[in-house]
């Protein structure tokens, strides 16, 4: 027993088939443990990848051109790894909303499906206690009822008249409503075939088949009332009389009633208009008939998407919110598309294809119906397309745009199986049409949110330049403001991109249409998004520069940052937003496009009109200070300077605010060298451009003329200040186009007055003083000394006594100033 027992139990595998599997198995799953061979950190794809090995190994063994050819290689497989990923990433979020409502749609359902469990309850209840009513009733009566319906009829019949066999073997009639009609003609053909006898009174002749009139059968109570009671009772007809007998006219009457009623299902219509073909009514009619059945169906449903439009809400004159657009094209998809479906299914079989197949009616009679529904569909549809483009044109807002797209995905989805069934209907069209549409709405929704935004920005820069701080810091607060602005609308500018790229996602049906494949992307969204929104930003800071420097005027901080971002947009800003848009949005439509160039252009042109308005704007606030300065004053008779005006001091703080405020957001620029003696210039009562060794003692009051003259020579020479030239983008240019217009101003007006010996001498320190800070700011030293010399020998040529002030005391009022 136990040898028997031996070779039932499996031999244990030996240490060399051990290890075999073992090493399959490391095969398999890549683990070489028992390869003396180290793994290569130097491969990428490896798992033991080390990158600073790799690196140091490409830059011993790979020249340069190799190495700019690795790196182009990995920067290619970079993008492509991630354009893969961000299309994963918005196919998994497109799939999760999609799941999400499943599950809710689910719950709806079951909740439904339990009320209606919890009713089908209850009837069984009420059917089971009125059956247990019923049994009780009919107790008694139970016995006869069983004895009468053991009665053979084929033997019943038999015993009464042997001609009534021929009943039992006649086809079934098609509905129980044919039934007396089929009767009378079994029985049909003379009366001397009738089973009734001769000797009775009967007026039973053949009935025709077309027949439309009332036929009355009298029956001989002497000879046949047996026989007729035994019929009846064993048909079971215990409560019919067979003494009124209708004709296909009387049966015809009664089906397009059922037609007209709107209680009765599909099914039982389709019966009746089937039972009405077969008795030769009308096709036309019955067409009209049914059509006019299902319009109110159909009508019923637009009705409850009207009522969802414009529903009342809880106050008076208060409309209630709608509900969001996919459960709004859900209603509509799931109501009034499918039963149009299911109309034009059960119309198609009864009139169109039926009747051609079965021969009731001529081939003409197909075409007929089928453009009679056509029409019909078209009419309804019209009006559907008119309710669902109110629903969209109500989608006001302007953030994620998910549900819209995944409303007009479903939209058109559903309307395609209504296109499969009747491909003749302009909905196929229309409702991409209303897709269409939808997305260029969409657009304009989306250009008009980038614009609002852009505007508040602005608005929020003014508020905060409007602020009150501590002197100094609104320079730093500017810069700031820059980044943030600049910042938040390219931001904006990038959402906005991700929400109108679902209109182009792969899972939604209507994107492989070829507008969306090629119109949409190039004029809709390169030229009408983001083209008009670059275009509008570079529109709207030229409008700044048409505003004077009245009161409420543009602020000169914002019309500074405004410059310095239209340049950076034509530097770098406008070639990454369209590059950005051209990958996203690779289309297929070859129409001209606006050029990078003539965008970055555009641009460049509104940076330097607002840099031109600034340097205005801050040379008249200047210029305003010195005219004043010098029109509020008595200067014939002033007394001896003693003092540097303080008109002078704000001057210079106000310039070297400017300096500030705009060194934060342009470059240096380029000076020309300054002399040694830049802050140690003195000024006479002559040009600059003169010696004033040579002429000073030929001056007298008596000979103004001469001086005036060689002055006028002299400027003939001289190099023409160009006051309000273009301004280059830097922080010398613009200090440089202020100071020109500020002094150019006090030269002005200096002209236009008089002066005493000591209002000479006051504009004689003014400019000193002057002239020791401003030379700083300027690019060439040269012009603020030519300008301050016109200025004191236009103030010598206009003193009626003009005795200047010595050198030494003017440098000490200035020291102590």
């Amino acid at each position: 027993m136990a040898a028997a027992a031996e070779p039932e139990s499996e031999p244990e595998p030996g240490p060399g088939k051990k290890r075999r599997i073992r090493g399959m198995l490391k095969l398999y799953y890549g683990l070489n443990e028992g390869s003396r061979e180290p793994l290569d950190p130097a491969d990428i794809d490896g798992a033991h990848f080390q990158p600073e090995f790799y690196l140091n190994k490409l830059r011993k063994e790979c020249t340069l051109a190799e190495l700019m050819e690795s790196e182009a290689e990995m920067v290619k497989h970079i993008r492509a790894l991630d354009s893969d990923m961000q299309t994963l990433v918005y196919e998994n979020y497109n799939k999760f909303i999609s799941a999400t409502d499943t599950i809710r749609k689910m719950k709806n359902d079951f909740k439904k499906m339990e009320d209606e469990m919890d009713c089908l309850a209850t009837n069984m209840a009420a059917i089971t206690e009125f059956s247990a009513r019923i049994s009780h009733t009919l107790q008694d009566q139970h016995q006869q009822i069983t004895k009468l319906s053991g009665l053979c009829c084929r033997c019943l019949l038999s015993k009464k008249k042997p001609r009534l066999k021929s009943l039992w073997h006649t086809p079934p009639p098609p509905s129980p409503i044919l039934c007396s009609v089929l009767f009378v003609e079994q029985l049909g053909g003379g009366c001397s075939a009738c089973w009734i006898p001769k000797s009775a009174s009967c007026c039973l002749h053949p009935i025709p088949v077309n027949s439309a009139v009332w036929m009355f059968v009298q029956f001989p109570f002497a000879s046949c009332e047996t026989a007729h009671a035994a019929l009846l009772k064993a048909a079971g007809l215990c409560a019919m009389a067979l003494s009124v007998l209708q004709t296909r006219h009387f049966l015809s009457v009664c089906c397009v009633s059922g037609c007209r009623d709107t209680g009765s299902s599909a099914k039982e219509l389709a019966e009746c208009v089937e039972l009405l073909l077969q008795l030769g009514e009308p096709a036309d009619e019955l067409c009209d008939e049914f059509l006019a059945h299902a319009r109110s169906r159909l009508e019923e449903d637009l009705s409850a998407l009207e009522v969802e439009l414009g529903q009342p809400g809880p106050l008076p004159g208060v409309a209630a919110p709608l509900s969001d657009i996919l459960e709004f094209t859900d209603k509509g998809c799931n109501g009034f598309v499918s039963d149009t479906c299911l109309v034009i299914a059960s119309y198609q079989d009864l009139f169109v294809h039926r009747p051609a197949a079965g021969g009731l009616a001529s081939p003409d009679v197909a075409q007929m119906a089928g453009a009679k529904l056509v029409e019909f569909v078209d009419q309804l549809m019209d009006r559907y397309f008119g309710l669902v483009e109110r629903r969209i044109r109500a989608e006001k807002g302007v953030g994620d745009s998910s549900l819209l797209v995944r409303g007009l995905d479903r939209f058109h989805r559903r309307l395609q199986a209504v296109v499969k069934l009747l491909p003749d209907l302009q909905a196929a069209t229309a409702g991409t049409e209303i897709v269409v549409r939808a997305a260029q709405e969409r657009l304009r929704q989306y250009l008009q949110a980038l614009q609002s935004f852009y505007a508040d920005c602005l608005t929020d820069v003014r508020q905060s330049l409007a602020a009150p701080r501590l002197l100094g810091k609104d320079g730093a607060n500017l810069a700031e403001l820059l980044a943030s602005v600049s910042a938040s609308i390219l931001n904006q500018v990038k959402s906005v991109l991700a929400y109108v790229h679902l209109f182009t996602a792969k899972d939604v049906t209507f994107s492989s249409k070829a507008y969306f494949k090629g119109e949409f992307c190039s004029q809709g969204v390169r030229e009408g998004l983001i083209v008009n929104f670059i275009k509008y930003m570079c529109h709207t800071a030229r409008q700044f520069c048409e505003t004077a420097g009245e009161k409420g005027a543009t602020p000169p901080g914002l019309l500074l940052l405004l410059s310095r971002l239209c340049l950076d947009y034509e530097t770098s800003t406008i070639s990454y937003i369209l590059t950005l848009t051209d990958e996203q949005f690779l289309g297929q439509d070859h129409s001209p496009v606006t050029l990078v160039t003539v965008l970055c252009a555009d641009a460049r042109e509104a940076a330097q009109k607002l840099l031109n308005h600034y340097v205005k704007v801050q040379g008249l606030n200047v210029s305003q200070m010195l005219r004043k300065s010098v029109e509020t004053r008595d200067w014939l008779n002033t007394i001896e300077p003693r003092n540097v005006r303080a008109v002078m001091k704000r001057v210079v703080e106000d310039i070297t605010s400017i300096d500030v405020q705009v060194g934060l957001l342009y470059e240096e620029g380029v000076r020309k060298a300054h002399s040694s003696d830049s802050s140690k210039r003195t000024f006479s009562v002559y040009s600059s451009s003169r010696q004033q060794a040579r002429y000073a003692p030929s001056y007298t009051p008596s000979a103004p003329m001469d001086t005036n003259l060689l002055s006028n020579i002299q400027k003939l020479f001289s190099e023409r200040i160009d006051i309000f030239s273009p301004v280059e983008f830097n922080k010398v240019s613009v200090l440089t186009g202020i100071i020109k217009i500020s002094l150019k101003t006090f030269l002005e007006c200096v002209r236009l007055r008089s002066f005493g010996r000591y209002g000479l001498q006051q504009i004689q320190v003014d400019c000193q003083y002057l002239q020791l800070y401003l030379w700083r700011f300027v690019s060439d030293e040269n012009l603020v000394h030519f300008l301050l010399d016109e200025i004191v020998a236009s103030t010598a040529h206009r003193c009626l006594d003009p005795v200047t002030m010595e050198q030494s005391v003017i440098e000490v009022i200035c020291e102590r100033g």
